[in-house]
């Protein structure tokens, strides 16, 4: 990988290493029809007391997704610096654009954030972004919780994850704090493709790292957005950076263990599940049926599950494309 030489064009408005808590924005210029010399303006919270760990929290990655932004914009109003041990960064919405007019990608150059790590000083929006988190906010972390949901074209069950990776003290400490987060499920995630995440832009770094997928269906419900705040203060909690206890909520542990946890539409249509979220599969049995729109009288297209296990995560409007995911199985594990 080619390091860049040129410096950031985006300008954090506070002193990063400042005590006490501070809000401002990451300044990105950008010149527009509307506004020549104007800017996208992402609010940013910063909270540091003492010298303890840091803690990197994300929302909004794809701006269709809303516990993370609900979560973080409350955290960054009540948090106090008397109560930290270190520093927390708080970015609400990473992708701000697409944040802003509710798409999973930015509106100003159809790239999607979370494909764009390890991002140019001098590329597009979205990989500018990219690249300010990769070379200026990440190297800062010690931890890093990035908060997601299935957006207005999937929905999960509720479940925080992380990922199997080379050094093995560092993922103990991702699933470590994992469980603290204490969602309903707990999962051994494995990804469609890994190329140009956030999330290994951060393993590759080093750093704890946590995820969810808390919903979907581009809203937010109150026990999801509960479960978000709760997670999140416990995740800090177990890393020593916020006083209190740990709630100890319940979960599940889950793996995917291979691309066959993926059930693939080859077919455009009406989708029928066959099974609701939540529900147990087994191989070769119906995930969901596709019916073709263009006529009557035809015989839906069954997806079969590849193996058994819980289906964790759908596709959420009625009519699904060939090529869309259609279905993600998980397999339990003993708690």
């Amino acid at each position: 990988m080619t390091i860049p030489t040129r410096p950031s064009p985006i300008q954090c408005t506070l002193d990063l290493d400042a005590n006490g808590l501070h809000h401002g924005f990451l300044r990105l210029p950008y010149s527009r029809n509307d506004s020549a010399w104007g800017s996208i303006m992402s609010p940013i919270t910063i909270v540091q007391n003492g010298r303890g760990p840091t803690a990197l929290l994300t929302g909004a990655n794809h701006g269709d997704e809303y516990e993370g932004p609900v979560a973080l914009f409350d955290l960054a109003r009540s948090v106090r610096p008397e109560t930290i041990n270190g520093r927390v960064i708080i970015v609400p919405a990473m992708n701000y654009a697409a944040f802003q007019v509710g798409t999973r990608t930015s509106p100003i150059d159809g790239v999607n954030l979370n494909r764009a790590f390890p991002g140019r000083p001098d590329g597009t929006v979205t990989e500018k972004i990219a690249d300010y988190f990769q070379r200026v906010l990440l190297p800062m972390a010690d931890v890093v919780v990035d908060c997601h949901s299935g957006g207005k074209t999937l929905d999960f069950l509720p479940f925080c994850a992380s990922h199997i990776v080379p050094d093995k003290v560092q993922e103990a400490e991702s699933f470590r704090l994992v469980r603290a987060f204490g969602a309903p499920y707990s999962v051994k995630m494995l990804e469609i493709d890994t190329v140009g995440l956030y999330d290994t832009a951060a393993e590759e770094l080093g750093k704890a790292f946590v995820s969810t997928e808390l919903g979907g269906g581009g809203t937010a419900s109150f026990s999801s957005v509960d479960r978000t705040k709760r997670g999140i203060r416990n995740v800090l909690t177990a890393a020593g950076i916020l006083e209190g206890e740990i709630e100890d909520l319940p979960t599940q542990w889950l793996d995917m263990p291979d691309a066959n946890c993926f059930v693939f539409a080859e077919q455009s249509g009406l989708v029928e599940f066959c099974v609701d979220l939540g529900g147990m599969v087994t191989e070769g049995s119906p995930v969901a049926r596709i019916w073709p729109t263009d006529r009557t009288g035809v015989d839906p297209v069954v997806l079969s599950a590849k193996r058994s296990g819980l289906l964790i995560g759908r596709h959420f409007p009625g009519l699904i494309k060939m090529g869309d995911c259609a279905a993600t199985i998980a397999v339990m594990l003993d708690s």
